[in-house]
C-alpha cells in the first residue's frame, strides 16, 4: 500500500499519491558537475507511486546496486486536473510544496546512458523518492522564490534556490501538462542543484525547506 502524503500541519492530504514527473538538468551547475549538456527543452522522466516514502524517518537504500546518490529537489503537489495548460492555469493547480529526494543508482544510470537505454531502473525503484510534508500554497505563492538546504553528517551539501532554475516552476508545470495529464496527488520534481553525492548507511540528514524547521532522516541499508 502506498503511504499517504501529509500537510505540514499534520493532516493527511486527501488525494492518493500518484506519479512523480521529474525534471532533469534544471540547474546549469548540476548539469556541469556531472558533465552533462543542458537540453533545449525540459528533460522529463517518471517515478511511480511505489517510489514514495515519508520524511522525516528512515531512508532505506539498496546496498547491492552500486552507488546511491541523493538529489534534493523542490516538489510540487498537484491539486486539480491539468492538461494542455497555460502558465496561469498551472499556478492555480499547484496546491503545495515540499522537499523531496530523487535517489539515483548512479553507476547503473551511467551504464544505461552509455547504452542509450531508459533510466527507470536507476531512478524509479521502490523507495527512490522520499518526500517531506507539504506546505500549502496560496495564490501567487508559487511565483515567489523558494529555497532549500540539505545537510549530511553536519556538513551542508546542497543549497537550492528556485531563482537559479533554467525553467521556472510555473512554466515547468504548464509544459509538463502538454505531455502528461496531471491529476490531484501527482508530484512535479523540479530538478536538483549542484552538490549531489553518495549516501551510505549510517548517514544522518537534515532537510530544510525555506524557513521551516528541518526534518531529520537516517539512512539505513535495505
Amino acid at each position: 500500500m502506498v503511504a499517504p502524503f501529509y500537510w505540514h500541519h499534520g493532516d493527511e492530504v486527501c488525494w492518493r499519491p500518484g506519479k512523480a514527473v521529474c525534471v532533469g538538468r534544471n540547474y546549469a551547475a548540476h548539469a556541469a558537475e556531472l558533465g552533462n549538456t543542458v537540453p533545449e527543452t525540459p528533460l522529463l522522466f517518471i517515478k511511480p507511486d511505489t517510489a514514495f516514502s515519508p520524511l522525516p524517518g528512515t531512508i532505506a537504500i539498496p546496498t547491492d546496486a552500486g552507488s546511491v546518490h541523493f538529489e534534493g529537489e523542490l516538489a510540487l503537489l498537484i491539486g486539480r486536473p491539468l492538461t494542455q495548460a497555460n502558465r496561469d492555469d498551472a499556478v492555480e493547480a499547484v496546491a503545495g510544496i515540499a522537499l523531496a529526494l530523487d535517489l539515483t543508482l548512479r553507476d547503473l544510470q551511467s551504464d544505461l546512458k552509455r547504452l542509450q537505454y531508459p533510466w527507470e531502473k536507476a531512478k524509479a525503484f521502490d523507495g527512490s523518492c522520499p518526500v517531506s510534508p507539504f506546505l500549502p500554497l496560496g495564490p501567487g505563492d508559487l511565483l515567489t522564490p523558494w529555497g532549500f538546504q540539505i545537510t549530511i553528517n553536519g556538513e551542508t551539501r546542497q543549497r537550492g534556490d528556485s531563482r537559479q532554475m533554467i525553467w521556472p516552476m510555473a512554466e515547468l508545470v504548464a509544459e509538463i501538462s502538454h505531455h502528461f495529464t496531471l491529476r490531484p496527488g501527482d508530484l512535479i520534481l523540479t530538478g536538483t542543484p549542484e552538490g549531489v553525492g553518495p549516501l551510505y548507511p549510517g548517514d544522518q540528514l537534515l532537510l530544510q525547506l525555506g524557513h521551516l524547521p528541518a526534518w531529520e532522516a537516517d539512512v539505513i541499508a535495505r
